[in-house]
C-alpha cells in the first residue's frame, strides 16, 4: 500500500508505518509527479483520491491564482492519478477507484465558487469514468462527506459550523473513520456490482 503527500511528511510517516505502507511525496496538481506516484504504487487494485485544498473567498474578489489552484488540486489531481492508473486496471480487468468530492459539489456553499465547482467536477469525471471503464470491469465511485472534523474544516467560521450542525439529523460531525469506512466499502468485493455512484457521508445533511 502507498499514500501519497504534499505537506505533512511527519504525520504522513506516522499513518504509513502503522498501515505498513509507504508514504510518497507527491503534488498531484503536477501530472508527471502524479504518474510518478502511481508507478511508485505498482499495480494498484484500487485508487482512492482524496487530495484537497480550499481558497475560500466571494467570487467578486476571488483571485485568478486562488481558482486555479484549487481547480488543479481538486480536480486536476483526480485526473492525473486516475489517467495514469486507468491503463494497468484495464488491462488486469479490474480494480476500484473512489474519488473524494463533498456535499458542496451537490449543493454548493457561498464563499467556495472554486471548491465546488472542483467538487462538482469530480462527480460527473467519475460517472464518465465509470462509463468508460466498466467493460473492463474497473468501478469508479465517488464518496461526498459532509461537516467533517478534519484540519481542512478547521477554517470554516463558528457560525457557519452551528448552521451545519442544525441542519444535521444526526446531530453531529463526521468524523475521519466515518469517511474511511464508506470508502473501505466501495473498495470491497461487497460493492462489486456499484459503480459510478455517489455516497453521501453527510449525517443527513444533504438531504
Amino acid at each position: 500500500m502507498t499514500l501519497s503527500y504534499r505537506s505533512g511528511k511527519d504525520e504522513a510517516e506516522a499513518v504509513a508505518r502503522e498501515a505498513g505502507a509507504k508514504a510518497v511525496h507527491a503534488d498531484v496538481a503536477d501530472a508527471d509527479e502524479a504518474k510518478a506516484l502511481v508507478d511508485a504504487a505498482g499495480e494498484l487494485d484500487i485508487l482512492v483520491n482524496n487530495a484537497g485544498i480550499t481558497r475560500d473567498g466571494l467570487l467578486a474578489r476571488m483571485p485568478d491564482d486562488d481558482w486555479s489552484d484549487v481547480i488543479a488540486t481538486n480536480l486536476g489531481g483526480v485526473f492525473h492519478t486516475c489517467r495514469a492508473a486507468a491503463r494497468g486496471m484495464m488491462k488486469r480487468r479490474s480494480g476500484s477507484i473512489v474519488n473524494i468530492s463533498s456535499i458542496v459539489g451537490l449543493h454548493g456553499n457561498p464563499g467556495q465558487t472554486n471548491y465546488s465547482a472542483s467538487k462538482a467536477g469530480i462527480i460527473g469525471f467519475t460517472k464518465a469514468l465509470a462509463r468508460e471503464l466498466g467493460n473492463r470491469g474497473v468501478r469508479a465511485n465517488v464518496v461526498a462527506p459532509g461537516y467533517v472534523d478534519t484540519r481542512l474544516t478547521e477554517v470554516i467560521a463558528d457560525e457557519m459550523k452551528q448552521l451545519m450542525l442544525a441542519n444535521t439529523p444526526l446531530g453531529r460531525f463526521g468524523t475521519p473513520q466515518d469517511v474511511a469506512g464508506a470508502v473501505r466499502f466501495l473498495s470491497s468485493d461487497e460493492a462489486a456490482f456499484i459503480t459510478g455512484e455517489v455516497l453521501l457521508v453527510d449525517g443527513g445533511l444533504g438531504m
